[in-house]
């Protein structure tokens, strides 16, 4: 049930608030999106082993349909101006919920299936926006949208990053400013230059805090069995 509901809620969303209708590409961006984003929560919720969703996955449920309609308008955007305003409050709207997912979390039961959720909407809110900011700011800008998928595929590659990282909540604090800056520069109401100032404050906090993350791996590094008996014939 939750894929056609989230597909069709992120898309008649965008289209009632726009006021300009979606070209193709918007379409189709909104609803893989959608579609992307409720496949893999049921999966997620069957490797869990959750049979219902907290009320805090709810709420995060709901800021994935806005970050999915924030995709659409900026895939638009490619094709046609849009309505900067909407995509602004869209995104804005998206960063109040995830205070309020949090406080809600707090006070109700939340599990590995929520945080992840949580993170994993935080990270593609991140990443949309940064490809609309990148169009008037510059490439590096991507940067910040990429740092947590380039983080993972990297595990792909040394399996001592894929080890569970322990909660910190600087890196909550780290993800939700990534998220006020590229909304308030995707707004346009300051200077370039404040703007641009911004954006790299944002990405020196970003990289301190992966950066701390694969320290602390590297450091709890555990050595691998093929990797065991290589050390064992160097030292023979």
């Amino acid at each position: 049930m939750i894929v056609p509901v989230l597909m069709v809620t992120a898309v008649s969303g965008i289209v009632s608030l726009s006021g300009t209708g979606l070209s193709a590409s918007g379409w189709a961006v909104g609803i893989t999106c959608g579609g992307v984003t409720s496949l893999g929560l049921a999966r997620a919720r069957s490797h869990f082993g959750v049979d219902r969703l907290t009320p805090a996955d709810r709420v995060t449920l709901a800021r994935a349909t806005l970050a999915t309609a924030v995709a659409a308008l900026v895939a638009d955007s490619f094709v046609h101006p849009v309505p900067v305003r909407t995509l602004v409050s869209l995104a804005a709207a998206a960063l109040v919920l995830d205070a309020i997912d949090g406080w809600v979390a707090r006070r109700t039961a939340i599990g590995s299936l929520g945080a992840r959720f949580d993170a994993e909407v935080d990270a593609f809110l991140i990443l949309v926006l940064s490809v609309y900011v990148a169009r008037s700011i510059g490439a590096w800008v991507l940067l910040i949208g990429v740092a947590r998928y380039a983080f993972l595929a990297v595990g792909w590659l040394l399996p001592w990053m894929r080890e569970p990282l322990p909660p910190r909540y600087w890196r909550k604090v780290v993800a939700a400013t990534q998220g006020i800056v590229l909304t308030v520069v995707a707004a346009n109401v300051l200077p370039s230059a404040v703007n641009r100032a911004g954006l790299v404050g944002a990405l020196i906090l970003l990289a301190e805090s992966f950066g701390r993350d694969v320290w602390w791996l590297r450091l709890r590094r555990r050595t691998m069995p093929g990797e065991a008996a290589v050390d064992r014939s160097r030292r023979s």
